[in-house]
């Protein structure tokens, strides 16, 4: 999303009757207030929804809280319907497992994990260099009526792997939902409720120290590809 410089304070009355033309100050407006409310926390909390779709049918969805710290530090704790933890210290990407008594490492620039992009929430990274081409999504369902939904066509992505990820933002920038879409009609949805700006978090939280008797495995899970990764 090449961010807009400041524009209107109309964005305070999100129930006055809009022209074209305002409505796309407002689209600009929600851009840039996304990246400067998240750009400004020092650390966030949030509650996610993970839903995982292929061509069209629900598969798979888990839910739970993930937290993020500047710089680079991001912890996703997996409540339901099993209890995982993903967590990127800011060297490696961990995927801790308790039922399989498994921690799986991976080097955080060679991840292929999709939350990693996330990491932009817990840095100064501008959305413009994480994104190639960044457009208004016309004609794309909401979560709420009034909120706007982006398209960015990902800088580093594989060729053939994805076709764009959408990120919809309440018109107070306030990040609602993220779906990544590949190929084969695979979609990957994280919609967000109840975000808490600048908690205090302790710096252990991202830390992960393996309990005793679990194994540490270098790479990625056997068998994992894709978003599944």
């Amino acid at each position: 999303m090449r961010i807009l410089s400041w524009l209107t304070l109309l964005l305070c009355l999100p129930y006055a009757v809009a022209s074209p033309q305002s409505q796309s100050v407002d689209r600009s407006s929600a851009a840039h207030l996304f990246e400067v409310r998240y750009g400004t926390a020092h650390t966030l909390q949030v509650n996610f929804l993970e839903r995982y779709t292929q061509n069209g049918k629900f598969v798979r969805a888990e839910a739970g809280i993930a937290y993020f710290l500047r710089p680079g530090k991001m912890r996703w704790d997996y409540e339901a319907p099993e209890r995982n933890t993903f967590l990127v210290d800011g060297t490696y990407d961990w995927f801790y497992s308790p039922a399989d008594r498994t921690a799986t490492r991976v080097p955080a620039k060679q991840s292929e994990d999709w939350r990693t992009p996330l990491a932009f929430l817990t840095s100064h990274m501008k959305l413009s260099r994480l994104c190639a081409k960044i457009a208004v999504q016309n004609g794309s369902a909401s979560l709420q009526p009034d909120d706007v939904v982006f398209r960015c066509e990902l800088r580093d992505a594989q060729e053939g792997s994805t076709k764009g990820v959408l990120f919809e933002v309440s018109p107070q920038g306030e990040l609602r939902r993220i779906v990544v879409q590949q190929e084969g009609a695979i979609e990957l949805e994280f919609s967000f409720t109840g975000w808490k700006w600048n908690p205090p978090l302790d710096k252990s939280l991202f830390q992960f120290t393996p309990p005793l008797g679990v194994a540490i495995v270098n790479g990625l899970l056997p068998g994992a590809s894709g978003l599944r990764q």
